[in-house]
């Protein structure tokens, strides 16, 4: 199958376009308009360049040090130095998809006409993405003030420097872009600096968090329906008018989303309902996951900013003939919205967790102990409570704020920072371990369902969500091992639902 094209011009980036780059490995191509940008701004550095006007990055030395000059023999060789000295990442390498949403967001950043990059710089980094050239790049070492040390990395690989994976295997990066065709990076004036000076960790793995957190709230709804009919829930929770009557963010498009997920349901029969009123983990799922829902649209705006314009420093304007100093690359606005978003997902888990808990209880429930087909001398679920309430203890912790209050560096100067990456990386962690938790609502509220004999009378949603569920993973008519189930399942809540 041919790679799908994704044209970047007039039109930005998506971050589903960063997605589709990164996991499945769509091309990216620049279009006239977006090399207009390119080259307007490069024209303007080297312009500025012979004329010997001061400009950070570029006649001077970066950070505490920007209060050297550099001699007009030094400037390109400086340029080279930049990488080098920035690539001080520690830890893990990052997965393959993070290198290449990292890379696409780094060009579109460039695309964006404020880096002041030279036209073959650009054009080398399109090559390498498109080619599967893939930097090794350490997971940690960014306070989120620009990820210095990730681009670092990669503009060190691109000369020919280090290591890169390439058709999957870790060799000498000069191989690598050997064996692809490829000529290193030359950097010129501006160059180096231009490549590193941005948040594209961040902006790129966030990009791909949004995607799975996208996933993960339908599967949610999934797992909440078919709990529903296993609960014999009373459905005024969901009642139109009752949400429009205090119209909180998003509670009302999740409400209309349940009622879609169960029509054709038994519960909507009068007196179908178990009890006037259950309890909160059930009633008051539009206001959790509505809160979640609207999370997750500020989170992508503000991802979505960064993606498709330039947060350079400096940043070039070559409409007004400027080159500005500024503090663009601060993400504070898009570390809160991912702050917002972690905690959002902690109160979608605790809901999550505690529905589980209720189904299993025979007292709140009216169902077999555990959910256990052969009753007490058999364990059924109730072992799993014991991961249920361990995931749920460390998304709680994840979701609390780690952006304040950073350590000042280089010489006291640099004394604001937003650890963005690490603030989408613990993020992404809670979607992990919440997959699991969704995982076992929909293993425990298929049994339930089969136990209840309500599988005939349930909705169009649960019908189809219960088929998945039943595909995977079979009746528990014994005690048996479990955590493949489970595996399975989380894989599936991974993907989107068809």
């Amino acid at each position: 199958m041919t790679a799908r094209m994704i044209l970047l011009d007039a039109k930005p980036l998506s971050a589903a376009d960063v997605a589709e780059i990164a996991r499945r490995n769509a091309r990216l191509m620049l279009g006239e308009e977006a090399m207009r940008r390119i080259r307007a701004s490069r024209a303007l550095i080297e312009q500025l360049t012979q004329l010997g006007k001061p400009m950070y990055g570029v006649t001077t030395g970066l950070g505490a040090c920007v209060d050297t000059p550099l001699a007009q023999a030094d400037l390109i060789a400086f340029q080279h130095s930049v990488p080098l000295s920035h690539s001080m990442g520690i830890g893990p390498a990052l997965p393959t998809e993070a290198v290449r949403a990292l890379m696409a967001a780094r060009i579109s950043g460039m695309a964006a006409g404020g880096t002041g990059t030279s036209e073959r710089v650009v054009m080398g980094l399109v090559a390498a993405l498109n080619a599967g050239v893939h930097p090794v790049i350490p997971t940690w070492g960014s306070i989120g003030a620009a990820d210095l040390a990730h681009l670092g990395h990669m503009a060190r690989a691109l000369r020919g420097d280090g290591e890169t994976e390439y058709q999957g295997k870790i060799m000498p990066s000069a191989e690598a872009l050997a064996l692809a065709g490829l000529e290193p990076l030359d950097l010129r004036e501006k160059d180096g600096h231009a490549i590193i000076v941005a948040n594209s960790l961040s902006t790129g793995t966030a990009c791909l968090c949004l995607e799975d957190v996208a996933h993960l709230i339908d599967w949610a709804l999934a797992a909440v329906t078919l709990n529903y009919e296993a609960f014999r829930s009373s459905l005024t929770a969901i009642d139109k008018d009752a949400l429009a009557a205090r119209p909180a963010f998003g509670q009302r498009e999740i409400g209309a989303r349940l009622r879609a997920e169960l029509a054709g349901s038994g519960l909507w029969k009068d007196k179908a309902a178990r009890r006037l009123q259950d309890p909160l983990s059930y009633r008051c799922v539009p206001q959790v996951l509505g809160g979640l829902l609207h999370a997750f649209e500020q989170a992508k705006l503000a991802t979505e900013i960064e993606l498709t314009h330039s947060g350079d420093n400096p940043v070039i304007l070559p409409e007004g003939g400027r080159v500005v100093s500024n503090g663009n690359f601060d993400l504070t606005a898009m570390t809160l919205a991912w702050e917002h978003l972690g905690q959002a997902l902690a109160h979608c888990a605790v809901g999550t967790a505690n529905r589980c808990m209720k189904l299993m209880s025979p007292t709140i429930a009216e169902l077999p102990r555990f959910l256990s087909a052969r009753g007490g001398s058999r364990q059924g679920y109730a072992e799993l409570q014991k991961p249920l309430a361990a995931l749920e203890a460390e998304i709680r912790h994840l979701a609390n704020p780690m952006s304040l209050s950073p350590l000042a560096v280089s010489d006291g100067v640099e004394d604001q920072s937003s650890m963005a990456p690490r603030v989408v990386a613990k993020t992404a962690e809670i979607v992990e371990r919440l997959r699991y938790l969704v995982a076992m609502e929909l293993i425990f509220a298929a049994t339930g369902v089969e136990l209840r004999g309500v599988v005939d009378s349930m909705g169009e949603g649960p019908q189809r969500t219960f088929a998945a569920i039943r595909a995977l993973v079979s009746p528990l008519d014994d005690d048996r091992e479990m955590s493949a189930d489970m595996t399975r399942v989380a894989r599936m809540v991974a993907g989107p639902r068809d």
